[in-house]
């Protein structure tokens, strides 16, 4: 075990140094609503999506520790996936906590994570982020409030949760290339957590109708693509809940003028990967897993090693025959990830394979959860 952490170490010097070399990935500015569907024969886009960010104590210790000791720094941790983020057209993750503040900082049960996670994120460029979550609402109002404004910012688009009436009704549209996509986001619960008095759309709890009128009003407000991301599922369980799968056959079932309202699902929260799966036509990821996680305990009490294992899922949108038409996946990947709890690191595993880390038993397993209903006979392919 020693010995393979020595090589983990070394594998994740060369990788950081090649991300460090990568060209950082460009914001884009909001796109304007309203715009008209783009002609047939716009280019294509890219879209990469990542799983639950959820700084544990021990998080926040190695990014003050990656700081020397002044201040919190969270890019070292998250510069492993640089290259495949900053790449890509639009990048999405899931911001799981809110941010505290003067050094008011916790992890598990209640998280107030350092708004330093926005830096961190926005430097290997991520586009937005979905905060609905079962900890939305861990420091009331103020938490969302500090989380949103740091993001901001950062230059991070966010969505899910809200400082105002006003904001919670706003579609968040971004550009990708020369489509413009609406990013939704909604949780199962708050962890029983109450709203604050008079802020009932705080944040975004899933229901059915809900999501699909903020879907169609997305198309209303010039989204070519719409994503919805879900902060859904059961804990530890690799196989899709009876919940998530009928949610997903309904949503994707949905169509208004012969156009389905959603274009793609992304799943979080149940902490480990989850399958991927063509619904009606339409991509689900059920659970990406955690992308930065401190050591995880399942629900034995007993250290599980699935919790720091995670995929990026990258789709390619082509854009539609006919104007107006709906934008399609030409290609689905998905590529196996890990946080290393011992080094503080993401670590994107098939690089880090190609480096010379003894990780495809890891890598192995995270495809077969990936593509256990079926994946691959609609074209879902593990990228590079």
């Amino acid at each position: 075990m020693i010995a393979r952490r020595r090589q983990v170490a070394l594998i994740l010097t060369a990788l950081l140094a090649s991300a460090a070399a990568c060209q950082a990935h460009r914001h884009q500015p909001p796109a304007e609503p309203g715009r008209p569907a783009p002609a047939a024969g716009t280019a294509r886009f890219t879209l990469v999506a990542s799983g639950d960010v959820l700084p544990h104590s021990s998080i926040i210790d190695r990014a003050r520790f990656d700081a020397g000791g002044t201040g919190y720094d969270f890019r070292p941790m998250l510069a492993g996936i640089q290259p495949v983020v900053s790449r890509a057209d639009l990048a999405l993750c899931h911001m799981e906590t809110v941010y505290g503040a003067n050094g008011d900082y916790t992890g598990y049960p209640t998280f107030k994570s350092p708004p330093e996670v926005a830096a961190g994120l926005a430097s290997v460029g991520y586009d937005g982020c979905s905060t609905a979550s079962n900890h939305s609402l861990d420091d009331g109002a103020a938490g969302i409030f500090r989380t949103l404004d740091t993001l901001d910012r950062a230059g991070v688009r966010h969505a899910g949760s809200a400082r105002t009436e006003a904001e919670a009704g706003t579609v968040t549209i971004l550009r990708a290339g020369s489509a413009q996509v609406a990013h939704l986001a909604y949780t199962y619960d708050t962890n029983g957590l109450p709203f604050p008095p008079g802020q009932p759309w705080a944040v975004n709890l899933i229901d059915e109708q809900r999501i699909l009128a903020d879907a169609r009003a997305a198309r209303q407000a010039g989204a070519d693509v719409v994503v919805v991301s879900l902060h859904w599922g059961t804990e530890w369980q690799e196989e899709p809940d009876a919940q998530q799968q009928s949610l997903a056959q309904r949503l994707t079932a949905a169509r208004t003028d012969g156009r389905p309202d959603v274009d793609l699902i992304l799943g979080t929260h149940a902490h480990v990967p989850q399958a991927y799966e063509k619904v009606n036509g339409t991509w689900v990821v059920y659970g990406l897993g955690d992308q930065v996680a401190g050591e995880m305990f399942n629900h034995e009490g007993v250290q599980d090693s699935r919790g720091n294992q995670s995929t990026v899922g990258r789709f390619t949108f082509a854009p539609p025959k006919r104007p107006g038409g709906r934008w399609e996946v030409a290609k689905a990947e998905f590529l196996p990830q890990l946080f290393d709890v011992d080094a503080g690191r993401v670590v994107d595993v098939n690089r880090a394979i190609a480096q010379g880390a003894e990780l495809t038993g890891v890598r192995d397993r995270i495809r077969d959860v990936v593509l256990s209903r079926g994946a691959a006979k609609d074209g879902l392919v593990m990228g590079e």
